[in-house]
């Protein structure tokens, strides 16, 4: 309840500080916590806690054409493979060929980029937030270091609460949003992808909190919790923050 508290009394704030029913302990921000902030409000600001550290990190549903019979008999042959296949935990490097260009090319183009490399189909973006591109982002804002990050890490799964599962169909609440979805039946077999930007999101939220416990010092932003370290929006820090934020966001997508 104080981190939610807190939120409502940052600058620029549009009404509320709402909590979502899942609502618990975060950074800042808790999770499940929401709120909106004038673009237009000179004093609006940007905090890194209200995105997270992990930017983008969210899930994204894979259908298939195959139903639960079809895997049934083949679970355990099925589940090795995902495991050889995907790079999974701390540590872990992705299989795709990538170098410094490629990486700067991946945070400007987002899933562009993922087509132009085959890895998806193009109706893939008419499924995705932005079309899978935020065309704000600008890879010069992200850090040398955040890159170094970065680049080994493109196509992992991750460590911590980041999965990969298959899923079946059990009971379907509205057919007209799961037939617009590909879902047509129950039975049918999902898998369901939890992921984000990574390393690289996490060094982009660091340095940009370094950046704006300076600037709140230049511009007096007093907030309650030093975790809700943030810079005006129209600031050059809030600025470069917003295209930092988005090309980590265009790397998780």
């Amino acid at each position: 309840m104080k981190q939610i508290a807190n939120v409502a009394a940052l600058p620029g704030i549009v009404k509320r500080s709402i909590a979502l029913p899942d609502v618990h302990s975060g950074y800042g921000f808790a999770i499940g916590n929401m709120a909106a902030f004038d673009m237009d409000n000179p004093e609006a600001i940007v905090s890194p806690g209200g995105v997270g550290f992990d930017i983008n990190c969210g899930v994204r549903l894979l259908r298939t054409n195959l139903f639960e019979k079809d895997i049934q008999p083949f679970k355990e042959q099925l589940t090795q493979t995902l495991f050889n296949h995907i790079p999974v935990g701390v540590g872990s490097k992705g299989m795709i060929p990538m170098n410094a260009r490629d990486l700067e090319e991946a945070l400007e183009m987002g899933m562009d980029w993922s087509l132009r490399e085959g890895y998806i189909w193009a109706e893939d973006k008419e499924h995705c937030e932005e079309y899978g591109r935020m065309l704000q982002a600008d890879s010069s804002k992200v850090s040398a270091r955040a890159k170094k990050r970065g680049l080994p890490q493109l196509g992992t799964l991750g460590a911590g609460n980041h999965y990969a599962e298959i899923q079946v169909v059990e009971e379907i609440f509205n057919k007209q949003a799961a037939k617009r979805m590909g879902i047509d039946e129950e039975g049918q077999v999902c898998v369901m992808i939890h992921c984000g930007s990574r390393g690289l999101g996490h060094q982009v939220a660091t340095d940009a909190l370094t950046e704006m416990e300076r600037a709140m010092k230049r511009d007096n932003i007093v907030v309650n919790d030093r975790q809700l370290a943030c810079a005006r929006i129209t600031s050059e820090e809030g600025q470069n923050y917003l295209k930092a934020m988005a090309a980590a966001a265009n790397y998780a997508g």
